[in-house]
Order: C-alpha cells, then structure tokens, then sequence
C-alpha cells in the first residue's frame, strides 16, 4: 500500500549509531517458566454474509488484507475512500488455528493475550465466548485455563463494525446528547466516533480520509505458566535535590498463579551501580516496587540543541525460589522536567514554559499525526524518517495529536535517542464524551496501560488530557444552552480530572499533566477546570487560525505564551499526488481537487492567502498551471509560517501590553496521513515541502529575525543557548530585482545577544535607509542579512523582507535558470549548480519521485551561479537527477 514511496528511509537508518535492543521493543515477556505461543501469521477472514473469505495476516486490518489479496485496489487511490465505504459498514470474523504441546497444556493457567483489537469484537476459543474488547488503544487478557484441547484449538474474533457501534452507543445515550453527532460534510465522514474508544481520525478529519478500520492491529499470542509471569516493567529516574543524588524506580507488574520468593538484581553497569532485593509474591496482579541508588554522578539526558542524549542499559534480573528466572534490560536516561506557570514581572497572568534539568528551553517543532489510516502499514522506516525530518529541521519537540494513537514503541524510543521531547496527548480530540459506567473503565483501564507504557521514555515531558475539549465548552462549538452547560461541565470534569489526570498522577510522579491544550493551565483550574476564555495569551497555551486576514501583518498574531497550535494549508507535489489520480485529476476545479479538500474552503483560502502578495499562476498549459499552483500555495504556506514562527521566536524575552515571553512553538503539522492537500511540512512518502526546507532557517539555534514596525526595520537575534552569549553584529544589504550588485551594504554596531532570549540589534528608518542607498523603492529591492561574529563569521543562517508584497515587484523578470548536475564524490550526493540571468525569488528544485532532498530550497538567488547539495535516499545518477528536475521560482508562474 504505497510501499515504494517509503522504502528510502533506510538510508536515515544508516545514520543512526545505537544497539539494536535499543531499537526494538523493550517489553521482553518469556521465562518465569512462561511458555508463550505466538498466534501471530495467517489467519481467515471472512465477512457476515460469507461472500468474501481470504486468507489474512494478523496484525494486520481488513483493509490492507483486502488488498493484498487482489479483492480491492489501493483505498487511497482517487475516490476509493467512497467507493470502499461498504468495508467498514460490514461485519468480518478472523479465524485461526492452533495446537498446544502436551508439556504446555500442563501448566496451571493459560491466558490469551491480544494487545490490541481494532476495535469491538467478541472473542471465542473453542465455541466458548472467552471474552469482548471494545478499546483499540487498550490489551486484553483472557484467562483460558482449562479450555484447551489436545488437538486442534479455534480461536475466533468477530469484529462489529465500528460506524454500527458508535451509531447504536449514541442512540441508547437518550437522556441528553453528546456532540458533534457528524464530521462536516466536506470531510465525507462518519458519525458518532466520541462514542468509540478507537482513533478520532479513522471517521474523518479535515487533512484525511475516512476509513473506520476493523482488524487485529497487534499481536496474538498464548502465555502458559505455573507460578507467575511479568505483565510490564517501568523505570522512573528521580532526582532528589536536597541530597544532589539520582536514584532508579523499577516497577514490575505480575500476574501470579502460585504463590512464590525469590530475588530481583538491578545493575546499571556503566555507572557500577547494582542492587538485590527480596521479593514475595502472592496470587492474583500485584506491583512491586524496588528503589536503585545510584554510587556515581550520571550524564544528563538534554533535549537535541542543548546537550547529549545519554542513555544507560539498566537490567532486571528476576530469579524465583523454584529456578524460574525473567530477564529484561531497558535505556534509562536522566533529565528533570517541570512545567513553570508562576507570575511575570510587568503582566498580568503566569508563565507557561518548560525547565529541563533546571534549565528554561524554547520548544521548537511540530504536531504529529498518524502516519496512515492503516496502522499495520506504519513501518520503522516511515516513523525514523519523519523523526530525522524533524530532527534536521532543528525541531526539538512534537506533539502527539490526540485524534489519532499512541505511536508505537519504535516511536519514543527513537525520540529518545534524537532528543525530541515528546507532548503526550490522550486519545481524545474535539467533541464531548459519554460518561457512561463502562465508558470510563475502559478509559481507566486505556490510561493506566498507556502510562505504564510510555512513562520510561524521557523523551516524553508532559501528558495532555485532550485536544481542544475546553476550548469546545468555553466557546459553546456545540451550541449547548447555558441552562445545560454545567451537565457537560460536570461530565468534563468526571473524564478528564476525577478520571484521567488522577490514574496519571497515582501512575507518573515525574512529569506534568495539563487536562486540555489549548488551556489556562492553573488559571483554568481555579476557573473549575473549564476557563472562561482558553485562549487567553496570559495563560497556558494556545491554538490560533486565521486564513483570511493578511499573514503577513504581525501584529495579528496572539502574543502568546505559548503556540502549541498555527499553521496554513498547502497541496503536495505532483509527484506525490500522481500516484493516486490521473491526468485528468491535475487542476484545481477538479472533482479530485474538491474531494480531497476536507477544509470547508480550504482551496479558495489557500488562493486568496497567496494573492494578497503573489500573482497567480496564468499558464496556457493545464499541466504546467497546476503544477504552479502547488508551488504557490507552498510559497505562500511557508512564508506565512515563517512570519508567524519568526513573531514568536523573538517575543520570548517580550512583554508588550503584558502579553508575551513566549516560550514554544509547535506548527499544526508535521506529517500527512495521505496524499492531500493539508497543513504538513512534510508529504505522505517523506518529501519535504517548502516549509520544512525553511523551517531549517526559522528553528536554528541563533536566529535573526527582521520586521517592519512603524516604519523602521527592527533586526532580532535570538539564541536558545542557556548560557552562551554572542556577540554579533547584523550585515543588512539592500539588493535590487533588476541586478545582481548589491545597491548598499550596512553594518550594525556589536551588540550582545542574551543567553536564552531575543535582542534587538539593529534599527533603521526604512524610508531612511531608501533614501541612503539610493536607486531604491520598496518595490525594486529587497533586504537581506544574517548575524555576523565581531571577525565576520556567519552565525545564524540568511534572511531576508520584503519591503512590499513580490506581486508589486518591480523590475523583477524571469530569471531563465539553467542547471548542471554532477556526483559529489560522497555517496548519494550531487552537486546542483544553477544559473540565471537575473535575480530569482523562491527558487524551487524539485525532483520528481526521486526521494531525497536538497540542503538548501526555495531560496533567494541573488547571484548568477549558486551550487546546492542534493542527498539522494536511493542508488541513482547525475543522469537520473538531471532528466526529472524541475526548476521554478515566482517570476517563473505568471
């Protein structure tokens, strides 16, 4: 299903130097005299009616199955999300078999364990209903002792559909509604999904398709034991500052049969620190605690830009009295995390920032969503791929959406190794829920599993109970009368708080949690969990769009403490598209243009967006058009992000009005989950659009940011370091379109850029500064700069204004680009040496479905000659690379 499009990330792999166990999933199960049967492998799948019957692969999904056995073509394939609605409508049965080896039947208890079902199903051995799952995101275990037989044992799930189940749970819910009943029609979804424990996003979203997926989407397997067996294990580094000391809590969860002794010896042998423990166990689940003092001073894990990422092996080594033994080793890390809301000198409200390992740090990154509608598809390649993306983009954090899943294990582990810090939202996004008695056990049982999974990792700083769910009451999304407002209130508070955040601080000591993003943070619990305005910018975080007031104006934009949410559509490549459409697809007033567009207007918006400062594209030739409309509206996406990013950067040390000392930013999004128009950085497959190549820029370590203000040319620095200070200065040139000489250059005095903030170190009168130079007008030049050292070292990346929107550009013409390729001699690279005639603006290079991507795009050309760097992701040649380049910059669409 699209394989091809991901299987470069391999060569990311190639870059990543770490123990494979590092890699793998940390949960090792076997001994304790545990026998385990994988029931993982083919499998039959068959439909209600019996008309369709296959052989399946578990884990997997009826989609993918489907497919793989010829009975559908690719579901993201043009209108095949319509066309295939009929699956997710139906019921389907999986059906395998299995023999037990007389040593194994034997034992005394034998538990059927199936990590994850999507997503109501019954399940029966043998003709005995065993038991039923009605949470995706949750494990089953099934005590089936006694049920086994010599021979041949069936196991059988039938799965119902998820839209009959969602719709049937809102139908029995009569005594008063819960919304949204339905997605808006633009997004072709389906209803009720808040009544169903399983991804918000599988009935629709407005960046992706709807596809209620059902299947078994983990693993199946069969433990057997005598005495006991290990359900997990976690570790919970603690630091105790009174004594300047670090110590290791290990968790280990059992599920004991017989009662039994032994020993428990935990060894972190890089830091020579070991421990033996007693250990009792007596039938039934139980946790057992063991505390780890560390003999040595340890290697703080930081957050990438600001340190190492050390990572210890800690091992857990479990021997009972009757010679069963558990084995298991896990990467420990040490870092500190706290979430500062405390009051700002000379502003009304509280701070919202994170402090790790006691140091302030400045979020830079993105939100994640899921990687494919069909999680089976989600390979290690695609997950290293998107985190590398980040990773080289400067990104230091992502937000895991709450409308989609907790990703796999792969997932924090490598954010672990990269240093992206991980914002943890629960599974719940954009509507109100049902508090039903069984709804909140299997929530209840949903987060404590979920903890228990991911709290090891220290890549994950904060658990978030839900996405945007305050803000949906506040507000009134629901148009719920204010007579009734205090029932969904009261539900809201029984969910999130007397529910979720309570399992969460039993389970996770050692970060923080918020209830809901956007929020006031504390303000919003004084306020009874649900403020009166959660967008408020002198509070908590908050999630700001506006696709029609000119992103160019600043000023328009919350002076925020912090940004966890902002963005601007734009489509994918060509390249990417074409693999789900036709010729006949490739124009905007297409049926396929309208049908993947699942944001009411979202095509116009993108349009007017790029107009206020581009001219459109005007070819004659259908193709080429199209093909310059992507490119405008990734022009347009970036630059809007960039203005937005930049505003944000530098209003960390700022309070004006008493707003600001912003302290993260998180772009709404990193990754597509399908070949379609959206707000990602990144397309479905990997390919980097504009704004990430320049979000390279507006994320890196020493920033200098230019803006208008009442007619002067402000010029920040901003750095992240926590104690550096640089001493800079900014080198200002005015550059005309007609010319490749710089008509002026400028220097600024030396000014000290503070450690951890922003600084003002240049300032000039624009008009000034016009007349000064000479031979221009804030149409003909535009200005460039970048930060210098006091010698002249270059130490933050170029940048540029415009002093009038490009569409009023005079003097600017085609710059008619011509291009040589040659190997660089380093494997996969090749040299791009452009050429032009005159001065060019966004310069694009684009490849077609050769996957890679280039140090430097969408660029300023202000020389005749520039050489960019191209690192292919696959075996390919100068050659190659030559006849599928595409080279466009803005003069070059109208």
């Amino acid at each position: 299903m699209n394989h091809v499009v991901w299987s470069f990330a391999c060569v990311y792999l190639l870059e990543v130097t770490c123990p494979d166990s590092a890699l793998a999933s940390e949960e090792k199960r076997p001994s304790l005299g545990v026998d385990i049967i994988s029931l993982n492998g083919k499998w039959q799948l068959m439909n209600s009616n019996s008309s369709v019957s296959v052989s399946a692969d578990v884990p997997g999904c009826v989609h993918t199955t489907l497919q793989r056995q010829g009975f559908i073509s690719d579901p993201y394939y043009r209108f095949n999300d319509l066309a295939y609605r009929w699956i997710s409508l139906d019921n389907w049965t999986y059906t395998t078999s299995f023999s037990v080896p007389s040593h194994v039947r034997g034992k005394g208890k034998a538990v059927l364990v199936f990590e994850g079902v999507d997503t109501v199903s019954t399940i029966s051995l043998n003709g005995l209903t065993i038991g039923k799952t009605d949470n995706m995101f949750r494990r089953y275990d099934f005590d089936v002792t006694g049920l086994l037989k010599d021979e041949e044992n069936v196991l059988q799930v039938w799965i119902m559909s998820a839209v009959t189940y969602a719709s049937q749970r809102s139908h029995a819910h009569t005594e008063y509604r819960v919304p949204p009943d339905c997605p808006p029609p633009v997004q072709k979804g389906e209803c009720h999904v808040n009544f169903i424990r399983k991804a918000q996003s599988s009935f629709s979203w407005d960046w992706g398709p709807s596809f209620p997926t059902l299947g078994i989407w983990k693993g199946v397997r069969l433990e057997v034991f005598n005495t006991s067996r290990v359900l997990s294990y976690t570790t919970s580094p603690k630091y105790d500052s009174e004594h300047s000391s670090w110590t290791v809590e290990v968790e280990l969860f059992f599920d004991v049969f017989v009662a039994s002794k032994g020993l428990v010896h935990l060894s972190i042998p890089l830091l020579q620190s070991e421990a033996e423990f007693q250990l009792s166990l007596t039938p039934g689940q139980s946790k057992k605690s063991f505390v780890l003092q560390l003999n040595q001073s340890v290697s703080l894990w930081w957050p990438f830009g600001h340190g190492e990422q050390f990572l210890y092996y800690l091992t857990i080594d479990v021997s009972l009295e009757g010679g069963e033994t558990f084995n298991a080793d896990r990467m420990v890390a040490f870092r500190t995390v706290e979430l500062v809301q405390e009051p700002i000198p000379s502003s009304p409200g509280l701070s919202f920032y994170f402090r790790i390992n006691g140091k302030p740090i400045f979020l830079k990154g993105s939100n994640w969503i899921p990687v494919h509608a069909f999680q089976d598809q989600v390979t290690t390649d695609m997950i290293t791929i998107l985190l590398r993306s980040a990773q080289k983009a400067n990104m230091n954090a992502l937000r895991v959406w709450g409308g989609g899943v907790y990703e796999q294990d792969i997932f924090y582990s490598l954010c672990d190794m990269y240093g992206i810090m991980i914002w943890q939202d629960f599974m719940f996004a954009c509507a109100l829920y049902p508090t039903e008695k069984d709804f909140i056990q299997t929530v209840r049982e949903e987060v404590t599993q979920q903890v228990r999974r991911l709290k090891s990792h220290p890549s994950v700083v904060i658990w978030s109970g839900n996405n945007e769910n305050e803000a949906a009451i506040a507000t009134d999304w629901f148009n719920i009368p204010v007579t009734v407002r205090p029932l969904y209130v009261k539900d809201y508070v029984h969910l999130y708080v007397e529910n979720i955040r309570d399992i969460v601080l039993q389970e996770d000591s050692t970060r923080p949690f918020l209830v809901s993003s956007p929020t006031n943070g504390v303000e919003s619990e004084k306020e009874g969990w649900v403020a009166k305005d959660p967008y408020d910018p002198h509070y908590g975080d908050t999630h700001f769009y506006s696709y029609y007031k000119d992103c160019w104006d600043w000023t328009a934009f919350p002076r925020t403490r912090f940004a966890s949410e902002y963005g601007f559509q734009s489509w994918p490549s060509l390249s990417t598209l074409s693999k789900v459409s036709v010729s006949s697809d490739w124009d905007f007033s297409s049926n396929f243009s309208a049908h993947r567009q699942h944001h009411e207007y979202g095509n116009q918006q993108m349009l007017k967006q790029a107009e206020l400062h581009y001219i459109l594209p005007n070819s004659t030739d259908p193709l080429q058009k199209y093909r310059d409309t992507i490119y405008i509206t990734q022009v347009m996406q970036a630059q809007c992000v960039k203005i937005q990013t930049e505003f944000y950067r530098r209003s960390r040390s700022d309070i004006v009005e008493g707003k600001g000392h912003t302290m993260g930013t998180l772009y709404w999004q990193l990754n597509d989950i399908w070949q379609g128009p959206s707000w990602s950085s990144v397309e479905f497959g990997g390919k980097w659009k504009m704004l990430h190549y320049w979000a390279t820029d507006f994320y890196a370590p020493i920033l200098s940011a230019g803006v208008e203000d009442k007619g002067d040319l402000l010029i920040y620095g901003v750095s992240d370091s926590h104690s550096e200070t640089h001493n800079v200065k900014a080198k200002v040139k005015l550059h005309s379109w007609s010319s490749f000489n710089a008509v002026c250059s400028l220097e600024s005095n030396v000014t000290t850029i503070k450690a951890g903030g922003s600084t003002l170190v240049f300032q000039h009168s624009i008009s000034a500064l016009l007349t000064q130079c000479g031979n221009c007008t804030r149409r003909s030049c535009i200005v460039t700069f970048h930060l210098s050292s006091p010698e002249g070292q270059m130490i933050s990346p170029h940048n540029h204004i415009f002093l009038s929107s490009p569409r009023y550009a005079e003097g600017l013409q085609k710059p008619n680009i011509t291009f040589t390729v040659k190997d660089t001699g380093i494997v996969q690279n090749f040299f791009v040496t452009l050429h032009c005639s005159f001065p060019a603006v966004y310069v694009w290079l684009d490849v077609d479905n050769i996957p890679g991507h280039f140090d430097v795009n969408g660029f300023l050309m202000l020389s005749k000659k520039s050489t960019v760097i191209f690192g292919a992701w696959r075996p390919t040649t100068a050659e190659e690379i030559t006849s599928n380049l595409h080279i466009t910059s803005l003069r070059d669409v109208y």
